[in-house]
């Protein structure tokens, strides 16, 4: 019988890679001392695996790139339809969150603006749109990374996906080791007391193994009676509906464009390449519509981060395994020095703001917000798990506020990051200047609130990397 392994095939080399990482990690105490992502381990182990061992005998990395485009989307829908996390109460809650987000998008913006300055100095050799793989791969993550730069490809980027998620892993190493590095300087410097560090001595949190004598925690809970349905079946089963509908709109969206002629066609390409705003967006408004009918009780925020969980894990250790490396070595300049100046100005520019902007949890907050600009979600929950490990300070929740506020202010950020491969389709720099008037904007408006929300701080001796307000 001739039936398709090839999703398994993929699944499989992934799940051995994660097991494996799972392994290595709960005994190599490097990986436990700068708490290395099993994902990213296993993503690195497979590389090699899909570049050398396996290309021979033609089965090659391509297949990873539809499994990471659709668990990038699925991820993006499970957190989207969890309920909004609860108005905090306290002084200056919505200043905190708006912080935040002005943090993340200030990394969006002066990436984008560094990665397209540098740019500058490669041209002709390189794509006009190579620049901007740095907030893709830094601050949006591998999912991101490699769908806009697949649909770089159909605009004269040869292996923009591949770079996007070399990007994207050294973004990784730059939040797991430059995290530590933050972590431990400011135990030297005095930023921190020693007690808010004593969970590095936590055995689970180093080995990434809850001990046997632990009491374990819940990770999900029961909103339908397994006889019926399995409760984890339901979740799965609704937010792939939700990913169904997302592609029916994308499907009559591309119709109607088609009536515009070759220029609409080129339009949806490059929306589908974005499919994970839409999911999004779909998925926000099926939960406000579940709330309306009063219907939240039959969903688990938990069983949904589960599940947004597994895909991203996936997701990660699939795209660094889809990275090519013969694109690798023929930009191996250009990456590694945007890289490096990205990694260093997101080391030095976080810790200097955010010991301004931010009146509380200054340390776990900036701790957060390096995190989740140099790697994902899942890197800074990780950062600030070392210094808040269940989560008891309001940063992870005004996170989560400030995410969806981030998502709604990015969406033209998004939307318009194919103007610098439009200049090179064209012919014309129009576009490419004209996208970084709008990085630039971005930025002047996160210095406006940096501006609003640090009042006296603003400038408080700007020669010291990190603000002690009593020093």
């Amino acid at each position: 019988m001739d039936f398709s392994w090839k999703i398994v095939l993929d699944a499989g080399l992934i799940s051995v890679a994660l097991v494996v990482a799972t392994a290595l990690r709960s005994r190599v105490k490097f990986l436990q001392k700068y708490l290395i992502p099993n994902a990213l381990t296993a993503g690195f182990l497979l590389l090699p695996v899909y570049n050398y061992l396996l290309q021979p005998i033609g089965y090659g990395a391509n297949r990873l790139g539809d499994l990471v485009y659709h668990l990038l989307n699925i991820s993006f829908i499970s957190m989207s339809l969890r309920s909004s996390p609860p108005r905090i109460k306290g002084s200056r809650a919505g200043g905190a969150v708006l912080g935040m987000s002005a943090v993340v998008l200030f990394g969006y913006a002066s990436q984008a603006l560094l990665g397209l300055v540098l740019t500058l100095f490669f041209l002709p050799g390189i794509h006009h749109a190579f620049g901007l793989h740095l907030p893709l791969g830094f601050a949006l993550g591998p999912g991101q990374a490699y769908a806009i730069g697949k649909g770089w490809e159909a605009m004269g980027f040869e292996g923009g996906s591949s770079v996007g998620l070399t990007f994207a892993a050294i973004g990784y190493l730059w939040a797991c080791f430059g995290g530590m590095v933050l972590i431990n300087k400011g135990i030297r410097k005095g930023w921190m007391t020693r007690e808010q560090v004593s969970i590095l001595e936590d055995k689970g949190l180093l080995t990434g193994i809850i001990d046997r004598s632990a009491e374990r925690p819940v990770g999900a809970r029961l909103t339908t009676d397994s006889e019926a349905v399995d409760s984890f079946s339901f979740h799965a089963a609704f937010v792939v509906m939700v990913y169904f509908l997302s592609y029916l709109f994308l499907k009559g969206l591309t119709m109607l464009l088609a009536l515009a002629g070759k220029a609409g066609m080129e339009l949806a390409t490059n929306l589908w390449g974005i499919n994970f705003i839409f999911s999004a967006i779909i998925a926000i408004v099926v939960r406000r519509i579940i709330d309306a009918l009063k219907l939240g009780y039959f969903f688990d925020d938990d069983s949904l981060t589960r599940i947004s969980g597994m895909a991203v894990d996936y997701m990660v250790t699939g795209a660094l395994a889809a990275i090519s490396l013969v694109f690798v070595g023929r930009y191996w300049f250009p990456i590694l020095l945007m890289s490096t100046l990205c990694g260093l100005m997101t080391y030095f520019t976080i810790p200097w703001i955010s010991s301004r902007i931010f009146r509380d949890f200054r340390f776990e907050r900036m701790l957060m917000l390096y995190g989740v600009s140099t790697g994902t979600l899942s890197t800074g929950l990780a950062l600030l798990r070392v210094m808040d490990p269940e989560f008891k300070t309001k940063v992870s929740s005004d996170y989560m506020l400030s995410a969806g506020l981030t998502f709604v202010l990015a969406i033209p950020f998004i939307l318009s990051i194919n103007l610098p491969a439009r200049a090179y389709v064209s012919g014309s720099m129009f576009s490419y200047w004209f996208f970084m008037i709008i990085a630039a904007l971005y930025l002047l408006a996160t210095i406006v609130i940096y501006w609003i929300l640090a009042r006296k701080r603003r400038f408080a001796r700007p020669g010291s990397w990190w603000y002690r307000p009593h020093a």
